[in-house]
């Protein structure tokens, strides 16, 4: 059943034109800065010439490129994940499903799967830029995997909190909206750190920037891993909760 939930959630999306217009925005921005990165290596290469153990192609145009997909992202993605509750609750189709003989984990679940994977798809298609590089020059393949692994964890966590805020709200507007302040606090939560040396490693770990940085440069840690982890477990058990006080509140 969560896989039914997942693929209809998938193919409505399709249906939509915001999804197809979410894609080629993504696409398009994201081309314009790779070709802008690789312009920018061209312009340094006389310079890293010089340089012993000098960055490659992958720290200086595949890396910033990750690094500003996770902004194009955290933007785009309250968008989708506005409308995967709220919308429901609005047109009143959710009292069906409510109803329905399926569980609210499953409904959560097979919702949160629908969304993720068109992120995986968007994730995939802004790959095959660096890709593209792979004939023409040396990449770091570690590294490059490492920084998929990243997106691919920030996205799961940006899903599970915007999936969250649409279960709280009537209305998909006020769901995108709180969505995109909590992934904004989340994304710049660390600066409270730099402030007190007492709160730097707190404040760190609730950060999602300190987190996802550290796999851009290729290092991939467990504390890293269980933070998304731990993150989009906890939004989906308290999406879990929130419906089902709505059902039994109906």
């Amino acid at each position: 059943m969560i896989l039914h939930i997942a693929l209809r959630e998938l193919r409505s999306l399709f249906l939509s034109p915001l999804a197809w217009i979410i894609l080629g925005v993504i696409q398009g921005i994201m081309a314009w800065k790779f070709l802008g990165f690789i312009d920018y290596f061209f312009t340094l290469q006389p310079e890293l010439i010089k340089i012993k153990n000098a960055p490659g192609v992958t720290d200086l145009v595949i890396a910033p490129l990750f690094d500003f997909s996770k902004i194009l992202l955290l933007i785009l993605c309250p968008l989708i994940t506005m409308r995967l509750l709220s919308e429901e609750k609005q047109n009143g189709s959710l009292k069906l499903l409510l109803s329905s003989p399926v569980s609210m984990t499953e409904i959560i679940l097979g919702k949160y799967l629908g969304a993720l994977a068109f992120f995986i798809i968007v994730i995939l298609l802004i790959g095959l830029m660096p890709l593209s590089l792979f004939s023409s020059t040396d990449l770091d393949m570690g590294k490059i995997a490492a920084g998929m692994l990243g997106q691919f964890l920030t996205i799961a966590a940006f899903v599970s909190l915007g999936l969250y805020m649409s279960s709280l709200s009537n209305q998909p507007v006020n769901a995108a909206a709180g969505t995109f302040g909590l992934l904004i606090l989340f994304f710049i939560i660390n600066i409270a750190g730099n402030a007190t040396t007492q709160g730097e490693n707190f404040f760190n770990y609730l950060s999602i920037t300190h987190h996802s940085i550290q796999m851009l440069r290729g290092i991939v840690n467990t504390a890293d891993i269980a933070y998304f982890v731990l993150f989009s477990i906890g939004f989906i058990l308290l999406s879990i909760r929130q419906l089902d006080s709505q059902r039994l509140q109906s």
